[in-house]
């Protein structure tokens, strides 16, 4: 580890990192909103990532955001938990409050949510999604998913036993969640399908079944984001999807209730979105 002190009071960690457009959209909050922050992309390996942390406050750090593959260690780690995070269990935000303790909240889900619903006009009332994942990112945004007041959300995930355990944990609480392996994505028919895995991030997609069923009027999201449309958006379109979007939004979005929990100001999303999508 670097001894020097780390210059950045405000960071997102991960591995990898030099695709994120974290440093980017803060930089525009900032703008925004008259305020003058240091926000920096720091790739972190991965045994390094709690001693890392803790040199970063240690130096003087205010606020972190976490990406993968970090967002169950971060909450782990930390002193205090937000009831989102608990409820996730994982965070992507680490402050450190007045006392030096670390603090870990979730603002993925409403990240998301707030994408979805405000951002593209999607209705999750009653819906029945099917949630591609069993990792952090997906833990992160099943409490926002549900207090939207779906009819049902099944996790499928390579690894069946992740996402069985992942929807007990749900069902024990009387929330309307069930888990099985992707193939278990051809036993229903669906009004919104989210893909919570990092395939997109190295151009792939998760091995859905060819039977997956689509409900009229079906839109499909990717957490995933980039320059093109991801291979799940392409897929999703092939397969007669009446909308595709992928995770810029939320990225914004999630970002900015990052900045009000660190700051105290609310960004608005709208002109940075447009500002990263190059309108």
């Amino acid at each position: 580890m670097d001894n020097n002190p780390i210059p950045g009071r405000y960071a997102v960690v991960g591995n990898p990192i030099a695709h994120s457009r974290s440093p980017q959209i803060h930089a525009a909050f900032a703008q925004q909103l008259g305020r003058r922050i240091d926000y920096r992309a720091e790739l972190v390996p991965p045994d390094e990532f709690e001693r890392w942390v803790a040199h970063f406050f240690a130096q003087g750090g205010l606020g972190l955001n976490v990406t993968l593959p970090f967002k169950t260690r971060a909450f782990e780690l930390a002193d205090e938990r937000s009831s989102r995070a608990q409820a996730a269990g994982a965070a992507n935000f680490l402050k450190r409050d007045d006392g030096g303790r670390i603090v870990a909240d979730n603002t993925d889900g409403k990240g998301l949510v707030s994408d979805m619903t405000a951002g593209a006009g999607w209705s999750l009332a009653d819906a029945r999604i099917l949630l591609i994942g069993a990792g952090g990112a997906v833990k992160g945004v099943i409490p926002a998913l549900l207090e939207a007041g779906p009819k049902i959300i099944s996790i499928v995930n390579r690894t069946a036993e992740r996402a069985e355990q992942l929807a007990d944990e749900w069902r024990a609480t009387g929330a309307p969640v069930q888990g099985a392996g992707l193939e278990s994505g051809a036993s229903g028919e669906w009004d919104v399908v989210i893909n919570g895995t990092s395939t997109g991030l190295s151009g792939g997609m998760p091995a859905l079944p060819d039977s997956l069923s689509m409900a009229p009027g079906c839109r499909c999201y990717d957490m995933a984001y980039g320059d093109q449309p991801t291979p799940f958006m392409v897929w999703s379109t092939e397969r007669g999807a009446a909308a595709t979007r992928d995770g810029l939004g939320m990225l914004v979005e999630q970002a900015a209730e990052s900045f009000y929990l660190w700051l105290g100001d609310c960004p608005d999303t709208r002109p940075v979105i447009d500002l990263l999508r190059g309108f």
